[in-house]
């Protein structure tokens, strides 16, 4: 036998094999549920437990919860969350933050912060979609932490 026969053999004992595994694979791969959406179209519902981004909550009275403790600002592993605290007109805490900062592009949405919080004021929403022209944008204050 020439080495062109033995080549054109060696090939097709290879390649005939692997083609028929691809296209078994695609064939079964037909029928199942899709792994993608058309997004604008199809929302993607996040899952339960879902970290999305920080909202601060306010208690019954509408005031915020944060007490200024520093907890969250301690536990952030990214160092986003920046607050500073100030004396509360309010005779039942000691402290309100006067700014609360988090930096959304240093956050990395672990959930530490939530976790820290004695006072259960910091939450971590199911929105993901919020996109921003500028970085500076992306800085939220106090006060778009606590309109979420």
């Amino acid at each position: 036998m020439t080495l062109k026969k033995l080549w054109l053999k060696f090939m097709i004992k290879m390649y005939v094999p692997a083609a028929l595994k691809g296209m078994r694979y695609t064939m079964a791969r037909v029928f199942q549920k899709k792994a993608t959406l058309s997004y604008p179209e199809e929302v993607h519902v996040p899952r339960k437990g879902y970290r999305g981004e920080h909202r601060l909550k306010k208690d019954e009275q509408g005031r915020m919860k944060c007490v200024a403790c520093l907890m969250c600002q301690t536990a952030c592993p990214a160092e986003c969350i920046q607050i500073v605290g100030a004396p509360s007109p309010w005779a039942d805490r000691d402290k309100i933050p006067v700014v609360f900062n988090i930096d959304m592009l240093k956050c990395i949405y672990c959930g530490m912060c939530e976790e820290a919080c004695p006072c259960d004021a910091i939450e971590l929403t199911p929105t993901f979609t919020k996109v921003s022209p500028t970085r500076e944008e992306k800085i939220y204050d106090i006060n778009k932490l606590l309109s979420r």
